[in-house]
């Protein structure tokens, strides 16, 4: 089922729409200079791709790292990435991921990084199951 969007859907610079996908411009460019991804011309003539395009574009091109762990889960959100760094107390550490171009952080005890092995250039998968995610716009968007 479609929905209908009442809001004005934004138009996104090529650079922009670059940094959404994490690629670069010129593989954007490359993109749409091929038809593999539909653009227009804004007021000051610059190629831009209507954010529903970009939208639908993201999610049928996603291709994630396979899981590593092949494990059977009920959390959706898995992120593959590389441990960059740990920080470990006696008691407690910070695991930091990086995930494409995001970093996950994580606190959890260190028995358990110490269980799991984790330390810097270990490939780990961040699990993300929660029940509220905030969603925020830039400022003045509705």
């Amino acid at each position: 089922m479609r929905m209908e969007v009442s809001a004005m859907v934004p138009a996104i610079r090529i650079k922009d729409a670059a940094a959404l996908l994490g690629v670069s411009d010129d593989t954007v460019r490359r993109w749409v200079d091929s038809g593999i991804l539909p653009s227009s011309k804004d007021d000051s003539g610059r190629k831009v791709i209507a954010g529903d395009v970009l939208a639908a574009f993201a999610r049928e091109h996603a291709a994630p790292p396979p899981d590593p762990l092949g494990v059977g889960s009920s959390a959706r959100n898995r992120l593959v990435g590389l441990v960059t760094r740990v920080t470990a107390d006696r008691v407690m550490s910070e695991v930091q991921l990086q995930c494409g171009p995001f970093t996950v952080v994580s606190l959890m005890s260190t028995e358990s990084v110490r269980a799991l092995g984790l330390e810097p250039g270990v490939v780990a998968v961040a699990v993300v199951k929660a029940t509220t995610v905030i969603v925020e716009t830039p400022q003045g968007a509705s």
